[in-house]
């Protein structure tokens, strides 16, 4: 696995994800997407984290959640870092519904445990746009950019150290060039079926 150098654990599609989201929470969740949206206050996901982790066991718990997670990935010094996967294009109303949900991770986390260091982050895997920066104008008063997106490169030398990016270029075009009789005969029997 590419994260198993750095991580005591990683899980992918993790299901086992539980926790509350207490009505404090609810309030201010709420009210942190509310100010995101009308631009009255500016992503900081550090200050963001904070201010859920204060109250995610203040108030009417309600019953427990599961949430599935894309990737989640413990590392070594503890950190817990979930990982919301998306296409390249996501609208600004996929990028809206994005930034709750992480938020209310935060929130799930918190109630478990309330001094969680734990980061958020969307991730997406590859930029249709390179070798241009990725465009993150929709990403844009919602997300701190430099702390919870990662974009291609960033997001898989942030998993498997430097140059793990390249390394997979380089093995999806090898097995590309294995693999290219076997596909051009199946797209042909496709087109002639």
């Amino acid at each position: 696995m590419i994260a198993e150098p750095i991580t005591n654990r990683a899980v992918g599609q993790y299901k086992e994800f539980e926790g509350y989201i207490s009505s404090e929470s609810v309030l201010k969740i709420d009210s942190i997407m509310r100010d995101l949206r009308s631009a009255s206050r500016n992503p900081d996901k550090e200050k963001e984290t904070k201010e859920v982790l204060a109250v995610a066991n203040k108030g009417n718990l309600g019953k427990k959640l599961k949430k599935r997670v894309d990737l989640f990935v413990e590392m070594k010094d503890g950190t817990e870092y979930y990982f919301e996967l998306k296409t390249a294009k996501p609208n600004i109303n996929e990028f809206t519904g994005i930034k709750k949900q992480m938020l209310d991770w935060i929130a799930m986390r918190g109630s478990e445990k309330p001094k969680a260091n734990i980061k958020t982050i969307v991730a997406i895997p590859y930029n249709p746009y390179e070798p241009k920066p990725y465009e993150r104008w929709t990403l844009q008063g919602l997300f701190d950019l430099s702390q919870e997106v990662l974009v291609g490169p960033e997001f898989w030398n942030f998993l498997g150290g430097k140059n793990t990016y390249e390394d997979l270029l380089k093995v999806f075009e090898q097995a590309g060039f294995e693999l290219y009789d076997e596909i051009d005969k199946k797209m042909k029997n496709l087109n002639h079926g």
